[in-house]
């Protein structure tokens, strides 16, 4: 098992046939466990980094296959069970693209972490092709809104999860948005390229940008992305500063 990052958490790794067991050990002292590959997180406890609009902005084209995209979707579910989700803490919101752009639910549809789930699981991929740039103009121009539920003053996070190269470009829109005040986090799986995730992830780099060998591998992701809010001083110092407020 590989992953194109380094981190600074102490990690006890006990193989058993081909299911790795991590353990991970916060500063709080939770332990945070990823069994296998193709098996969900389970999570020690929930973290609480304050209020945060959250955008999930998933690559639905062709080339992801079904299982992938299941794979995808159980992704999102795992990091949402570590966060507080709510009208008033962590707010969702799902935009998948290929050829088009669709939003799956904005940040105002749902209160809590239930009916998120429920959202997620009835995503149906949309298969053609892959406008990545069009797809984060939409996010910046539509979805972090106060008419679909952006906060001010509540620091906006996007995760961007692609398979394969954009089509259209990506760098101009993509600093565009981080200069209004979007982090951006770059996940990219198996034909991703990683001069596009450079060019639309927040820096220092190897803190936003991801690149996994295949869909199996994208829950560690999900284990950094929940320790790097959780506001602990430890993470802070291994992960850098996130959150930045919009004035």
């Amino acid at each position: 098992m590989t992953m194109r990052r380094e981190n600074c958490l102490s990690r006890k790794m006990l193989v058993s046939g081909k299911n790795p067991l991590i353990i991970i050990k916060s500063s709080a002292q939770a332990d945070m466990v990823f069994t296998g590959f193709k098996h969900p997180v389970v999570w020690g406890k929930k973290c609480k980094p304050g209020p945060l609009d959250l955008i999930f902005l998933i690559d639905s084209s062709r080339s992801v296959r079904p299982h992938e995209f299941e794979t995808m979707r159980k992704f999102m579910i795992d990091i949402l069970h570590s966060l507080e989700i709510g009208l008033d803490s962590t707010r969702v919101g799902v935009v998948q693209y290929s050829s088009q752009v669709r939003s799956e639910f904005s940040l105002k549809t749902h209160g809590d972490l239930e009916s998120v789930v429920a959202g997620i699981r009835q995503i149906v991929p949309l298969a053609q092709g892959t406008m990545t740039g069009l797809a984060i103009r939409y996010m910046m121009n539509e979805a972090f809104t106060a008419e679909q539920g952006d906060r001010p003053k509540v620091p906006n996070v996007a995760v961007i999860v692609t398979d394969g190269r954009p089509q259209d470009r990506v760098a101009e829109v993509a600093a565009e948005a981080r200069e209004r005040g979007i982090e951006i986090f770059a996940v990219g799986v198996a034909r991703a390229d990683m001069t596009s995730l450079r060019a639309m992830a927040s820096l220092p780099f190897e803190d936003h940008v991801f690149l996994e060998e295949s869909f199996d591998l994208i829950h560690q992701f999900g284990l950094q992305f929940q320790d790097a809010f959780c506001g602990e001083a430890r993470s802070r110092l291994c992960f850098g500063k996130h959150g930045r407020k919009k004035s």
